[in-house]
Parts: structure tokens; sequence; C-alpha cells
């Protein structure tokens, strides 16, 4: 069943059509979340406010202008940006070092680098202003088109690129001193390559 199909259901009180839905989409929205927010305690809350507001009131998506995983990512950006407004942007340094669930790797001299190097990133990005952190993560992490990344963040997609490019500039200069012995190109393919949750 498609998206829309599994939603008519769950609207009229079928469960397992709304498990369904959540068992797909749950997994991205808070990978989504997490990375704005850096808290797996509030990415966990996002994600739970995202479902319970598409169960309580379906009829707010509209299938004729996104696809349900950009109306959900466009909910938890709204509740990641009341957040940020409510906190004045800041959040706990021991948020920073959070990673979210990951599969394990076979030796542990890779997984301390790997951590090491998420932990880097991370504080990076976390850095960033808000709004170029969501471009980013729609864009590096969650690999969607810049023309869905606009109507995730009601802007055009030329802001989405600009957007885009200052969070790369800035993390460029965060992260280059880290990854000395590598072009700058390649700075931003290894630290996202190393944080990447699959």
């Amino acid at each position: 069943m498609t998206d829309e199909e599994l939603l008519r259901e769950a609207s009229r009180g079928v469960e397992a059509a709304f498990l369904e839905l959540y068992e797909r989409h749950k997994t991205a929205v808070f990978r989504f979340a997490f990375r704005l927010l850096n808290s797996v305690e509030l990415a966990e809350d996002v994600a739970h406010d995202c479902f319970l507001s598409l169960i309580k009131q379906p009829q707010k998506f509209d299938s004729t202008r996104a696809s349900l995983r950009t109306y959900l990512y466009a909910a938890a950006r709204n509740l990641a940006m009341k957040h940020f407004r409510r906190a004045g942007h800041l959040v706990a340094v021991d948020d920073l070092l959070t990673e979210p669930p990951a599969p394990d790797s076979q030796q542990p001299l890779y997984q301390a680098l790997d951590k090491e190097i998420s932990a880097l990133v991370q504080r990076a990005v976390a850095s960033l202003p808000p709004l170029q952190r969501e471009a980013l993560v729609l864009f590096e992490y969650e690999e969607l088109p810049l023309s869905e990344i606009g109507k995730i963040v009601c802007a055009d997609v030329g802001t989405v690129k600009a957007r885009l490019y200052r969070a790369r500039q800035a993390l460029k200069r965060s992260l280059s001193g880290y990854f000395a012995e590598q072009t700058e190109t390649c700075v931003l393919e290894e630290a996202f390559k190393s944080t990447t949750v699959r």
C-alpha cells in the first residue's frame, strides 16, 4: 500500500495501517530531528509529536503538494525550530557528543576513530546556525533533492543553495585543521562518510 492509502486507513482507525506508516518513516524522522537538535531525547519527542499530529489531523497532509516524507520532515523541522526559539539556540555540551544508534564496527581501532571523527563533525554541525544546519542535514545526510528541501523549509531553491554554501564553508573552516592532509573537497566527504547513520 502507498503512504496515502495507509493514511486513509489509519484515519479510519485501522491501527495496523498507522503502525506500517510509523515503521516506514520513524527512523528517518528521528534521524533528521537528531541531526538538527543533537539530543536523542528531543529527537524522540519531535518524532513522536510528528506522528501524533499526523494521526490526529491527517487532513493536514495533502499528497498533491508533497510526499508524506516531505510533510513529516517539515513537521519535524517546525518542531525543532520551536525548540530553538524557546532555548535561544543553546544546546547542552553533553548532547553534542550523543550519537544516534549505529551498527558496531568490527575492529576497535576503527570504532574509536569513527567515534572521534563523528564527535568532531557533530560539534561542527551543531555550531552552525539552525537554518544552515537544517539545509545541510537534509542535503548531505538525508540526501534529499534541493526542490524537496525547499518545500520542507519553505524557501526557494536559490535560498537553500545559499544556506548549503555557507554551511559548507563554515564546516570547511571548522574541520580543516583535523583533516589537514586532505584537500578541502575531501574534508566534507570524509566527515559525512564517517557520521552517516545506516
